[in-house]
């Protein structure tokens, strides 16, 4: 019998969902647990987990999903042994050469959140390279926070904020959650709806920290690389089932 993949679906898995997430945010946590389970060096945990990207972006795209925001390589990775962080900036620099026609052609705009001036060159150009061919796409956006803190990019969006104060673009009264919003990453597009988290952890590891204010959280011990299009979909179906009440009181009769 063949053995049921990644990007497999079952009759189950295409039924329609009312009340889908504009947009889905991801911690994708696990791959190193992944490859010790296994047995395998902790590189394989890394690879395999692209191959889950690659099922996820595709069911983001099936289910008509906006945006997908994927925590690949947080500010606080950099503390990785050497060797763990060449093996990901190798992998990062080489799926950036090899999926962005693929993105390209399948509609999907790729952008790329976090301080990049910390990468190579190399990493750097090919970031800019698949922004621009795909920036034109209006299918399904893909963000990947790379070098990414919640922490830096509140910062970062205080810093903008002030130097627009200093030379007198705007006044002081003039900063609001409002034109936070518009300095912080990827505050043009939807607040994410949901957050899933891989690997077990119950935490959000400073990822979106501004952008997360009501986000739903789901905690799910799978790895990552195990992290199918049957998983995604239980946690759209959780998702579903939830009251979003944005700090207001519950619209069912009796709460």
């Amino acid at each position: 019998m063949r053995k049921r993949s990644n990007t497999d679906s079952t009759p189950e898995e295409t039924q329609p969902i009312e009340n889908l997430p504009r947009h889905v945010a991801i911690i994708m946590d696990g791959n190193n647990r992944w490859a010790r389970r296994k047995k395998l060096p902790g590189g394989a945990g890394h690879k395999a987990g692209l191959d889950t990207v690659r099922a996820i972006m595709e069911a983001c795209s099936e289910y008509g999903i906006e945006t997908l925001t994927l925590f690949a390589f947080s500010s606080e990775n950099w503390r990785r042994p050497e060797t763990e962080v060449s093996a990901l900036m190798s992998l990062f620099l080489n799926a950036l050469k090899r999926e962005v026609k693929k993105l390209a052609k399948n509609n999907i705009r790729l952008r790329v959140i976090g301080d990049r001036h910390r990468f190579s060159q190399a990493i750097q150009k090919h970031i800019a390279e698949a922004e621009r061919l795909t920036a034109d796409n209006d299918g399904c956006t893909v963000v990947i926070a790379a070098d990414y803190g919640g922490r830096w990019d509140i910062a970062q969006a205080a810093r903008i904020l002030a130097a627009q104060v200093l030379s007198n673009e705007i006044q002081l009264d003039d900063i609001t959650p409002e034109s936070f919003q518009s300095a912080i990453s990827i505050g043009e597009l939807p607040e994410p709806d949901l957050c899933i988290r891989t690997g077990g952890e119950r935490r959000i590891s400073n990822f979106l920290l501004w952008q997360m204010a009501y986000t739903e959280l789901y905690f799910t011990d799978t790895y990552w690389p195990d992290f199918n299009k049957a998983e995604f979909l239980k946690a759209l179906k959780n998702y579903s089932k939830r009251e979003r009440r944005f700090g207001t009181t519950s619209n069912k009769v009796g709460e």
